[in-house]
């Protein structure tokens, strides 16, 4: 191969430009030109191509974001959209493809690939849902931002002797949750995989104020059901006299921005030059970069997009015992 693509597609997360620095520089040291993708599949469909050179990348190892943009696309989930991709990539002379992205892009990366486009993939989510890989690209600061947002909560909340319903990210994952009720020393964490009803959440809280705790932390996944507004305000309306003002604080996309931390720098590059020599190679074509044991690996992208990355049960049981 002479001439290969780099692509970030889908949600962003920090480490994305550490990954398309790697991805460059790498690929640059075999001889190989590489082509940015600019607005992820959406730009991959309407041929929005830039030749990448060492200076462009430099300087973005510790920035948050991506430089060529992401989006999401809705043309690329139909066969129509997936057959231009490839046309513009045959047009432009690109021989094979770097894709970074969630479970939704690599799984739109898996037909790509079926189409007979080279490609290997790189995994990037702060919801830690992706099969075939231990952590992802994100993940990792993602929590530190967590655990420092939490931080400043329960110094106000023990102030004021307040109940701080906290929303993290996770719509149909409760690793976010989970890993950070665990770090923060939350007293309950709500996740989508194990119900848990309002009643429950108000008994926590009561339990909380009669053992003298000046604080009372709930970690809420937003994929939890029945909500956090909706548990504020049955909370609210039915437990108003239980001994802790509750308040709700939504983290929103703040966990998606921010400096990516060294972990996250070391595992995008990592990941990104494994991505280039194992597209370069052919060993990784049809394959995704994993994490497995500190070690990286090869995962087929057909094993990698269909399956369903479980919890851990470790981290469920610690979670049982301390988070009270």
């Amino acid at each position: 191969m002479k001439r290969i693509a780099v692509v970030t597609s889908g949600g962003d997360v920090p480490g994305l430009n550490a990954a398309i620095r790697a991805v460059t520089r790498s690929a640059l040291a075999y001889g190989v030109q590489v082509i940015g993708v600019h607005r992820g599949y959406e730009g991959l469909i309407a041929g929005e191509f830039t030749e990448m050179t060492s200076r462009d990348v430099g300087g973005i190892l510790r920035k948050g974001g991506t430089i060529l943009g992401t989006s999401r696309s809705e043309r690329f989930m139909t066969a129509e959209g997936r057959r231009m991709a490839k046309e513009r990539l045959e047009q432009a002379g690109i021989e094979g493809l770097v894709v970074i992205g969630g479970n939704g892009t690599l799984a739109g990366a898996y037909q790509l690939y079926k189409l007979g486009v080279p490609l290997v993939g790189v995994p990037k989510t702060i919801d830690n849902d992706q099969y075939g890989t231990d952590t992802a690209i994100g993940v990792d600061t993602a929590l530190n931002t967590i655990a420092e947002a939490v931080g400043r909560v329960k110094d106000t909340a023990s102030s004021h002797r307040r109940a701080f319903l906290i929303e993290v990210m996770g719509r149909r994952c409760g690793y976010l949750a989970l890993a950070s009720g665990i770090i923060c020393g939350a007293e309950m964490v709500l996740i989508p995989e194990r119900p848990a009803s309002p009643d429950d959440v108000a008994r926590r809280i009561i339990e909380a104020s009669h053992i003298g705790k000046a604080h009372c932390i709930i970690i809420v996944a937003e994929g939890w059901p029945p909500g956090t507004r909706a548990l504020k305000e049955h909370l609210l309306t039915n437990h108003v006299d239980e001994g802790f003002d509750v308040r709700e604080v939504v983290l929103g996309h703040v966990q998606r921005g921010g400096t990516p931390t060294a972990f996250d720098r070391l595992l995008a590059t990592r990941m990104g030059v494994r991505a280039v020599e194992s597209l370069l190679d052919g060993s990784g074509i049809g394959h995704m970069v994993g994490l497995h044991g500190g070690q990286l690996s090869l995962v087929p992208l057909e094993v990698a997009t269909s399956q369903q990355k479980p919890l851990s049960a470790e981290m469920l049981r610690i979670a049982e015992m301390l988070c009270r």
